[in-house]
């Protein structure tokens, strides 16, 4: 159903709505891949550049494919404007901070442990955390899809409450938006803590993990779900770069505070 004041799963905006079914089409497939690569131990075989392609794969569709199948020059938008580019942008930007600044607390303070010893080329903070742990490059590159999925879905699950205009919708918007960051995080913890990875990825304390682990990890989205989801929300919205990545800046800023913040509370392991 489309319209205006119609409860609705996809934007009124044709970019949006596009771009959203785009990225929701393409979740399966990554997610098939990453299960693969994992359930068949490839990583265990892959040098740092196989390691690399298989980051490689998993992210550049998410630019190239639009690219070459989406032109919006009818709408009005060169492709610097179009939805999927903009929340690619705001998504990578949101990914740098999450994974260089942010995983440094999961180091820290829940004893998550990279072990990649093929891998040689690092990105992350210098004076944030302990430093006892790097953050691989192809960990940006793996996140953009992940990211990507989490936003999406979590923007069309809050719009339909939104647009629904259910008597305690004001209510139910905010408790919903904390169970969709709380859902992907937990989901995420707990497909990563299984044997096929266990060598490379692995948490020193479990339990402390499972108790705290995806409550500190939906920190990410609380933050960043809802900055996310006015981007070219409305029929005729059109942020420009500019501003979509001062969007992603701010939310990034938000959930390193709340990291912090949760920092002082579980203190470090």
């Amino acid at each position: 159903m489309t319209g205006e004041g119609v409860p609705r799963w996809f934007s009124a905006n044709p970019s949006k709505a596009w771009g959203e079914k785009f990225f929701l089409a393409y979740s399966p497939i990554w997610m098939t891949m990453m299960g693969l690569v994992m359930g068949l131990g490839i990583t265990e075989r892959l040098g740092e550049w196989g390691f690399m392609a298989v980051g490689v794969a998993v992210a550049l569709p998410l630019l190239a494919v639009p690219a070459l199948i989406r032109d919006e020059t009818p709408l009005g938008r060169p492709w610097y404007r179009t939805y999927w580019f903009k929340a690619n942008l705001y998504i990578a930007i949101f990914n740098l901070a999450a994974n260089y600044f942010g995983s440094e607390y999961f180091f820290d303070v829940l004893g998550m442990v990279y072990d990649y010893p093929m891998i040689e080329i690092n990105f992350d903070s210098t004076l944030v955390g302990s430093g006892k742990q790097r953050v691989p490059l192809i960990m940006y590159l793996l996140t953009q899809a992940y990211f990507l999925t989490y936003h999406t879905t979590a923007v069309i699950v809050l719009r339909r409450i939104r647009s629904s205009r259910l008597p305690i919708g004001s209510m139910l918007w905010p408790v919903l938006l904390f169970v969709v960051a709380y859902f992907w995080a937990w989901l995420e913890t707990k497909a990563m803590a299984n044997p096929w990875v266990e060598s490379q990825f692995y948490y020193q304390d479990i339990e402390r993990m499972l108790a705290y682990g995806s409550l500190f990890y939906a920190l990410y989205f609380v933050a960043s779900f809802p900055i996310f989801y006015p981007l070219d929300e409305d029929r005729d919205d059109d942020w420009s770069p500019l501003s979509t990545a001062a969007a992603g800046c701010s939310a990034s800023l938000i959930m390193m505070f709340l990291l912090d913040f949760a920092a002082a509370i579980f203190g470090p392991i």
